[in-house]
This record gives C-alpha cells, sequence and structure tokens, in this order.
C-alpha cells in the first residue's frame, strides 16, 4: 500500500536526508510540499518531484489527499504543527524532539490516540540493522550483565544557526543529547533514579556542550557528552558508544544515523571480534517503517512509551543544567 506523503516545511535536514530518504523509501509517495517561500517550494517540487505545492502549512493540511505529514520545522513549532496535523486526521513523523518537555509529548500523543491516527517521533538510526545488532548482541549475554553505557556526539559548523538561539529550542541537548538518551534508553531497559550534569552555556542562553551522568533502578550507569561548538568550525564531528558488561564490553565509532558498511568489536572472554554491518539510508526505513505502522503491519520501533520516558529524562537533565 502507497501512503501520500507531505512535507511541512523546506528546511535542510528535509532536503538532506528525509526527502531523499522517502524517495528511496517503499510505499511512499511524495505528494505535497508545503512552506512559507514561493521560491523555496517551487525549488523543492521540481527537485524532488513533488505533485503540489503550497504556500502555507494549514494549505496542506486541508489537501485531503495528503495521509501522513513529516514535520522538519524548528523545535518550537512542534508541538503547534503536530497537533494541527492530528487534529486534520494526518499521520504524523515529527523530527525529533517532538516535544520540548513531557508535558507536550503526553498531550500530543493523547490527540494522536483520540484522533486514531499514528504520531511518530523521528529517531531514523533507531531502525537501522547497526542499532538492531548492537541490541541483539547485548540481549545474547555475550557481554554478560550490562552495568555501564557511554556515548559521545559532538559537532561544530554552528557558527551561525538556529539552533542556537532559545526561543527556537536550541542547544546541544535538544539537538545532539536526544540522540545520547534514546539510545541509552534503548540498550537499559530501567528507569532513572539519579541524574547529575552540567553544561557550558552561551550568551544566548542554550547549552553548547553538556555532560550528564545517570544511575539507573537496575544499578547500571550511563554517562554521556554532547557539543555544539567543538574546536574551529571545520564541520567534523566525533560519535561514541561504549557498552560495558561483567563479561566484556562493546567498543563503536559508528556515527549517529550512518549507512553503509558499519562495524564495531566486541571483546569478551579474553577475544576481541569485529561484529559488520549494513545499513541502507537510515531515513528511508524510518519512513517504511511508518508506513507500515499505518497500515498496521508493523508496531512502531519508537513507540509513545519510549518517546515520553525519554522526553522525562531529557527534561530532568535541562533543569539540571539550568536551562
Amino acid at each position: 500500500m502507497t501512503i501520500k506523503w507531505g512535507v511541512l516545511g523546506t528546511a535542510a535536514i528535509a532536503a538532506g536526508c528525509t526527502i531523499p530518504g522517502m524517495k528511496q523509501a517503499e510505499g511512499c509517495e511524495l505528494y505535497a510540499i508545503a512552506g512559507r517561500n514561493e521560491q523555496k517550494v517551487q525549488t523543492f517540487k521540481e527537485q524532488f518531484g513533488f505533485s503540489k505545492g503550497y504556500i502555507g502549512y494549514d494549505a496542506l493540511l486541508a489537501d485531503e489527499q495528503v495521509q501522513a505529514v513529516y514535520i522538519p520545522l524548528p523545535n518550537n513549532l512542534h508541538y503547534e504543527w503536530v497537533m494541527k496535523a492530528i487534529a486534520a486526521g494526518k499521520h504524523v513523523l515529527c523530527e525529533k524532539p517532538l516535544a520540548l518537555n513531557l508535558k507536550e509529548a503526553e498531550e500530543m500523543y493523547t490527540a494522536a490516540k483520540e484522533k486514531g491516527v499514528i504520531l511518530a517521533e523521528a529517531y531514523a538510526y533507531l531502525n537501522s540493522p547497526y542499532v538492531k545488532a548492537l541490541k541483539e548482541d547485548v540481549r545474547s549475554g555475550i557481554i554478560g550483565e550490562v552495568d555501564y553505557v557511554e556515548t559521545a556526539f559532538l559537532t561544530q559548523g554552528y557558527s551561525e544557526d538556529i539552533r542556537l538561539y532559545k526561543p527556537l529550542g536550541g542547544g546541544a541537548m535538544y539537538d545532539l543529547g536526544c540522540y545520547c538518551t534514546t539510545m541509552i534508553l534503548s540498550l537499559l531497559d530501567a528507569n532513572s533514579t539519579w541524574i547529575q550534569a552540567g553544561a557550558e552555556m552561551s550568551v544566548e542562553g542554550v547549552d553548547t556542550m553538556t555532560t550528564a551522568l545517570i544511575k539507573f533502578d537496575n544499578g547500571a550507569r550511563a554517562s554521556f557528552t554532547v557539543g555544539m561548538m567543538l574546536g574551529i568550525d571545520t564541520g567534523e564531528r566525533m560519535d561514541r558508544l561504549y557498552i560495558r558488561g561483567s563479561k566484556g564490553h562493546i567498543n563503536s565509532f559508528v556515527e549517529y544515523n550512518q549507512s553503509g558498511e558499519l562495524e564495531y568489536t566486541i571483546v569478551a572472554d579474553g577475544k576481541e571480534m569485529t561484529r559488520k554491518v549494513t545499513a541502507r539510508q537510515n531515513y528511508a526505513l524510518e519512513v517504511e517503517q511508518v508506513n507500515k505502522a499505518i497500515t498496521g503491519s508493523e508496531d512502531l520501533i519508537v513507540t509513545p512509551e519510549f518517546s515520553m520516558k525519554n522526553a522525562k529524562l531529557m527534561e530532568e537533565i535541562l533543569k539540571k543544567i539550568g536551562y
């Protein structure tokens, strides 16, 4: 079954990541694009092959042919347009973070349930065979009982960017920290009991670098570091994941949302092995998975319960750093 998708906004992540993924995804029709700039809308329409182009987001939501919408708008606009899309009876895939706090997330998921539509938070990397392989190895017990997870996501190139401004929901936690918290929560099926965090804050009042330590009710601990202005703005980044267990550990330097030939190492019982995984474009996998949830053939990978658990953890960390 083919789903007719509309895209609310001409953001860079839509152009560079999600729309190219949509073009590769099975069961996805690029039906409509909407924006506030007529020239940008026309450019997207011609470049990607959308059937319809709308000036203004309300016009797209009024199109009865649109079955699902993808929302790549700035963080502070997610709540408004997710709620409007749900009210219009559309299924929704919204960029991460779905909400600025737990209350917003709860209200959005409640509205979606009442309307009978799918609402999915866009963590494309969680659809990757790489993450699935990591989770399978952890569950297999090859490294024993996991008691510590550490991850980092550090980027550059944010000298001028909307993600540097607090009114838009900017900052390293909202932009990058959500990757780390979701990775940790996907590996540790537990609830946090203690959090400590610190951050470097910009003059605009957003965190440019944040570090957190979390303890969980199963005895495990986790830590992460995220940064938006690491060193000189060269565009380089650093991604790291370390999973320690009672019998060994897993170590990876695979970038979040990476595709292609990926690998990580497992050290257990004094032996080191390399696990190799081939991953398609993560955003294509994400859209296909949401399509299956819409048609009822699969449950969402990023469930409402998981998203709200992460929203709660994010909110607690943001309070700790004085955001």
